[in-house]
């Protein structure tokens, strides 16, 4: 490979990790720039919603006069077919990538690169993914349209298993029945997963753990609601669509109320692990280890820039000494949502930061779109390193009075259902929000 086409995929690989797109990450081997780590989050409101769904990305000597080959990871060990066009065995079925013949102007070309498959991947992820099957676009009849259903209905059940819950799991060291595993032991009947995923040390656990995070709230809604649906009750088996052939299907049977205790059981061992950073920080700090005084000149930085600029909203102490555990109070300043609150919020640093990412949980209760109902804040910093970006962020997310819709960066699914209903919601919204902000001011001078 040239070295120019090695500066192209460099290039390409530092814009989608520079992005500020929630939809799509990405890795790569550093012996090898060539081969590449991609992550894709299922889209809002389709049967994949915000499934954390993995593809490995080669780059052949001939790029990018050929586009790259792409193989589907998250397909349980390879049993598991996640759309007409993404097969168990891990081929993804694409024209720009030249396994599907396509229509005219859909092929390859070299102003395409990394992105824009991904991208074209991710539209697969439709909210009806029986028609992307060839020859089903106009199904219409009823026996297609109860298809259409239970393909929907199947793909929803193995999102949650297969792209959100196994991954964390064989990440977390855990069976569903809450002891540890080894490596040789499967998390269920259902689960097979093959020897390169439990052996691959794949760069997204954190970011997996992180949106589990956020969107669990979703996650369990989801479960709820299907669990009431009469075609989707305890061990009733997934129906097999006509074009799904053997040996590349989706087959299985449904189980939501073991799913929701295996969601469960994986919040409290993330949050466990969360709270066992605080530990590993003291002593980092008593070894003495680079990233214990690092943190420490940060937040003392961050402080000293706040007096500088005699910035009076923010609060920022170290809890017990500790440069691993922060908390922060943010007074709410004129004009914004939060104008006179008092919100309290703690921040949890890994000893491997900035490879695990800070998780910061509001401690005061807060009826906002960008904090979970479990007080999990979502916010996006620029900097990933660097934590006085991150303390800029958190505030930017809270003080936003008019945000663009976009359900992935809404982590609170009941107060995002009133800042984006009716006139009348969103009045409701603002007012059980100053409720909370008048509270929070009580709460501080008990």
């Amino acid at each position: 490979m040239s070295d120019q086409a090695i500066l192209r995929i460099t290039r390409e690989i530092k814009q989608i990790q520079q992005s500020a797109d929630l939809s799509i990450a990405v890795d790569y081997d550093e012996c090898d720039i060539r081969s590449v780590r991609a992550i894709i989050l299922g889209p809002p409101e389709t049967p994949y919603q915000f499934g954390l769904f993995e593809f490995s990305i080669k780059f052949g000597k001939d790029y990018p006069a050929r586009p790259p080959i792409v193989s589907a990871k998250t397909t349980n060990g390879g049993s598991c077919r996640f759309s007409p066009n993404l097969y168990s065995g891990g081929k993804v079925c694409l024209s720009i990538l030249g396994t599907w013949t396509g229509e005219s102007g859909e092929q390859w070309s070299s102003a395409q690169g990394l992105e824009s498959v991904l991208i074209s991947i991710q539209s697969l992820m439709s909210s009806n993914p029986y028609e992307n099957e060839p020859g089903y676009e106009d199904a219409k009849s009823d026996s297609d349209t109860e298809y259409m259903v239970q393909y929907k209905a199947k793909i929803r059940h193995e999102t949650i298993r297969i792209a959100v819950l196994q991954p964390l799991e064989v990440t977390l060291g855990l069976l569903p029945n809450g002891t540890t595993k080894s490596s040789s032991e499967k998390l269920s009947e259902d689960d097979d997963i093959d020897d390169e995923i439990l052996a691959y040390d794949t760069p997204f656990n954190d970011l997996r753990k992180r949106r589990f995070l956020w969107y669990y709230q979703s996650y369990a809604q989801l479960i709820d609601a299907e669990s009431e649906n009469s075609h989707t009750q305890p061990k009733r088996s997934f129906q097999r669509m006509p074009f799904e052939s053997s040996g590349n299907t989706m087959d299985g049977h449904f189980d939501y109320p073991e799913l929701k205790r295996r969601l469960a059981h994986v919040k409290d061992k993330i949050i466990e692990e969360t709270e066992a950073w605080r530990a590993e920080g003291l002593q980092a700090k008593d070894d003495e280890l680079g990233i214990a005084v690092n943190l420490q000149r940060q937040v003392e930085q961050i402080v000293e820039n706040l007096k500088h600029h005699k910035n009076f909203s923010i609060d920022l102490n170290l809890v017990d000494g500790n440069p691993f555990l922060w908390d922060l109070t943010y007074f709410g300043r004129p004009t914004t949502p939060l104008e006179g609150g008092i919100i309290k919020m703690r921040i949890h640093l890994s000893p491997r930061f900035p490879h695990e990412q800070p998780r910061v949980f509001v401690k005061t209760q807060l009826s906002h779109i960008r904090v979970s109902q479990d007080g999990v804040l979502c916010y996006f910093p620029k900097r990933a390193e660097e934590m006085r970006h991150h303390i800029e962020a958190m505030v930017a997310v809270l003080e936003e009075d008019d945000p663009p819709y976009d359900p992935r960066s809404t982590v609170n699914p009941q107060a995002s259902k009133l800042f984006w209903g009716s006139p009348e919601d969103r009045k409701k919204y603002r007012r059980t929000l100053r409720r909370d902000i008048e509270k929070s001011v009580e709460d501080a001078f008990d």
